[in-house]
């Protein structure tokens, strides 16, 4: 049963800009954005100027601002300076947007050309810059709007270009854009001056104010395109001196993002005589030799701030980690996160984040947000986002995905290491940035999955690398191994997991991939946290070609070659752990199974709602022997399987030596889903039994593709994405997110499955996927069942 986007869901996101609460700058006029900033931004009053020339050496550009992308720019010698010669490299203004069209503005910088190529692609100021949204977080990442610049001994605004009257003097100039409104239209004027300040040549245009609002940048090659890398002849620039003022102008400090980024913690009940660990992580902006490396974490008791713990950052994930052993677990604790950030005069800036410990949920049922798979056409996924904050969780869980390759743009890095590092951790950043007002306050569970370290699937062989057949192939999804240097896999696992409870055994994998399976125990409830990538199988052990095998079998054939003995899903230590899991139950009346992904092959079709493909090799229903073993031991638990991955949310029990005999899987759905895939077994002919009480299609007891025994309750099969408008098409392809609802008491989990485009607190009956919620005993975990 396929959803449709309604009226009242129209209706919803065409007023987001007056009823949501986000911070964000936003334009004034009627310009049928869609806009998610507050209505009354504040205005610039006075100038304001960048403080590069205080900061350190160092590649964080600083909060107040976006660098696109953050490898290619660095803080030296007290100018932001650009590394590359490519083309559309930019620095947004995170607290300065242009909003009010019916005022003035002024912006300005000084350009330096500090590399002289034979390609000059010209540098200077941007404003316009606005996404479909007009939201400035968003607006970070659009490559075009009105330029004021030079280039070739030119001054350029817009399509406009005029010589300069002199030649510059050691290639530098400050450009200066003002504009000045009359009846809805701009006069735009930019102008170049020397280092003494004489005018070398000016230029006026007029455009439509709704082409001036939005961010405001300065980009270096503007006139290029954003391949990965530059022109070997090409120049480099750099910037200094970026002034603001003008009442059209908004001022928000808060919109800063870092030094430090955002934080993430767990509280967890270690049954020991450490009483309940704290452990908490704070990432911050890669700094310089210079800057100060240590954070400390304070704590409001009595009404006095109290130091508890102070951490030095990991100069390669640049994570500060926390830790805090026999935590006052039964009471809320306001905490913050303190950077004392040193500047070249020998003064500092102090920059905190701030948020509450919760007290341990034991007197009442654990609500848990379970989110997956953030591709960034949907950044920075408000409608969810602000939907898992008025929930108010006690638990907050990414089951993987939180980057993908493309996000961001200008490509994806894997050597030399360092270099791969910093082009992951910008596109980890805008997770952080996108949710970090939901983790603050509650603890956390992040996994990375095969996306987080840039791979299209990952069969992770225990830590082998892909072979270098593999790799010369140019996939990185169709072979076991990790194609990411081993520095920064480890980096990964650092910036995703490294709030988590100890490993239950640290002992890295293969290369020393490090490792982060482990239990959480909290609110009356265990956490078996497990890495169903790490040690599975490559599809190469038996000739598998991933998305070509298999396409000319009928779907009711099961081919016993896609099987065999030796092959592994979760590998034997982590078996081993869920062996002893399963049987321990101290401190606690339900458990629950946090991984990647579900342990069935629940898809039919990818990416369109036509395409049959028959095998997804990437599924942990595959291999088919190593995933019955894993549900055999799960049993024992009776615990309820979450995870993500599929961008398809779905509902599902397993079974194992018949249907419905093991525990059930609530996969959910995508926050903002990419390639979208599709539940349509009824299409294939594939053989049904006992459909749910609900009638609903596409339910009931099926056999998946490689025969394991699925009892399929609800699918929230998706449209097909059309819409202009990123918040509508992620609601389209199914985008939203899970919740789950355990009842220490009752034992039982109540399963919820939200779409993107919904308000929850207005407690609608069409909010979610049909067919939830659900509530499910936890004596269905190991098939004494109630539903049907």
């Amino acid at each position: 049963m396929k959803y449709q986007l309604t009226r009242r869901d129209a209706l919803k996101i065409a007023m987001a800009g007056v009823a949501t609460s986000a911070i964000g700058c936003t334009n004034q006029e009627s310009d049928k954005l869609l806009a998610t900033g507050p209505s009354n931004p504040t205005k610039l009053t006075k100038a304001k100027s960048s403080q590069w020339h205080k900061n350190h050496d160092r590649i964080f550009i600083g909060g107040e601002y976006w660098a696109n992308p953050m490898e290619n720019w660095c803080i030296k010698n007290g100018a932001a300076e650009c590394v590359s010669t490519g083309g559309n490299r930019s620095i947004h203004s995170l607290v300065h947007q242009i909003t009010d069209v019916t005022a003035s503005f002024k912006t300005s910088v000084i350009v330096e050309k500090y590399h002289q190529g034979e390609l000059d692609g010209g540098a200077g100021l941007r404003i316009g810059a606005k996404s479909d949204i007009n939201e400035y977080k968003s607006n970070c990442f659009v490559q075009q709007g009105i330029d004021a610049g030079i280039i070739d001994g030119q001054l350029v605004l817009g399509k406009k270009r005029v010589h300069l009257n002199t030649p510059l003097k050691l290639n530098s100039a400050k450009i200066v854009l003002s504009g000045v409104p009359t009846n809805g239209i701009y006069a735009l004027t930019a102008q170049a001056f020397d280092s003494n300040n004489q005018l070398l040549a000016e230029l006026t245009d007029y455009y439509p104010a709704s082409e001036v609002s939005g961010n405001i940048a300065v980009v270096s090659n503007f006139t290029l395109a954003s391949e990965q890398t530059g022109p070997d002849n090409g120049s480099k620039f750099r910037f200094s001196d970026w002034q603001f003022e003008g009442n059209a102008i908004c001022d928000i400090p808060d919109q800063k993002f870092g030094p430090i980024l955002w934080s993430m913690y767990t509280l967890n009940d270690s049954r020991s005589d450490k009483g309940y660990i704290l452990k908490l992580s704070a990432l911050t902006g890669p700094l310089g030799k210079q800057d100060n490396h240590s954070l400390q974490l304070e704590v409001e008791k009595n009404g006095q701030w109290q130091q508890v713990a102070q951490a030095e950052l990991d100069k390669d994930a640049w994570v500060a980690t926390f830790v805090v052993e026999n935590w006052q677990a039964n009471s809320d604790f306001n905490y913050r996160v303190i950077y004392q950030e040193s500047l070249t005069d020998n003064s500092q800036n102090t920059d905190t984040f701030s948020g509450i410990i919760k007290a341990n949920p034991t007197e009442r049922n654990l609500r848990m947000a379970a989110l997956t798979c953030q591709n960034d056409y949907g950044f920075p996924y408000a409608p969810v986002a602000e939907n898992v904050v008025k929930m108010n969780p006690d638990l907050v869980y990414f089951s993987g995905d939180q980057i993908y390759e493309n996000h961001g743009g200008f490509g994806v890095i894997y050597a030399p290491a360092d270099l791969a590092i910093l082009n992951y951790l910008r596109k980890y950043y805008q997770f952080g940035w996108a949710f970090r007002e939901a983790m603050r306050n509650a603890p956390t569970v992040v996994l990375p999955d095969d996306h987080d370290i840039l791979q299209g699937n990952l069969w992770g062989e225990g830590g082998n690398a892909m072979s270098d057949e593999a790799v010369a192939s140019g996939r990185t999804d169709n072979a076991g191994g990790y194609i990411s240097p081993v520095k920064l896999v480890n980096v990964v696992h650092k910036t995703h997991t490294g709030h988590h409870p100890d490993p239950v055994d640290p002992t890295p994998s293969a290369r020393n991939i490090s490792v982060y399976y482990t239990e959480l125990v909290y609110g009356n409830v265990s956490f078996a946290i497990i890495a169903d990538r790490q040690w599975k199988s490559g599809p190469e052990t038996l000739n598998i070609d991933v998305g070509v095998t298999g396409n000319d079998e009928a779907p009711n054939y099961f081919n016993p070659d896609f099987d065999g003995e030796g092959l592994d899903l979760l590998g034997k230590r982590q078996e081993a752990f869920l062996e002893k899991w399963a049987d321990d139950w101290r401190g606690h009346s339900l458990k629950a199974m946090l991984s990647q992904t579900v342990f069935a092959g629940i898809s039919t079709h990818q990416p369109l709602p036509d395409r049959y493909l028959k095998y997804d090799f990437d599924s942990s229903g595959w291999p088919a022997s190593a995933r019955n073993r894993a549900i055999e031991i799960m049993r024992k638990s009776k615990a309820l399987h979450i995870c993500g991955d599929t961008h398809l949310g779905t509902l599902s029990q397993y079974g194992v030596n018949e249907q419905r005999d093991s525990n059930w899987a609530f996969c959910t759905p995508a926050i903002s889903a990419g390639w979208p895939r599709w539940w349509r077994p009824d299409a294939m002919g594939l053989p049904m039994k006992n459909r749910p009480s609900h009638g609903l299609e596409q339910t009931g007891e099926y056999l998946d593709s490689f025969g394991n025994k699925i009892y399929v309750y609800a699918v929230a099969n998706p449209q097909v994405g059309k819409s202009g408008n990123r918040y509508i098409q992620a609601h389209e392809k199914g985008s939203g997110f899970g919740f789950i609802e355990f009842d220490t008491q009752n034992k039982t989990y109540t399963t919820s499955a939200y779409k993107f485009l919904v308000d929850v607190s207005n407690n609608n009956a069409d909010n979610q996927f049909p067919g939830w919620p659900v509530t499910i005993a936890q004596d269905e975990n190991i098939g004494i069942n109630k539903i049907g």
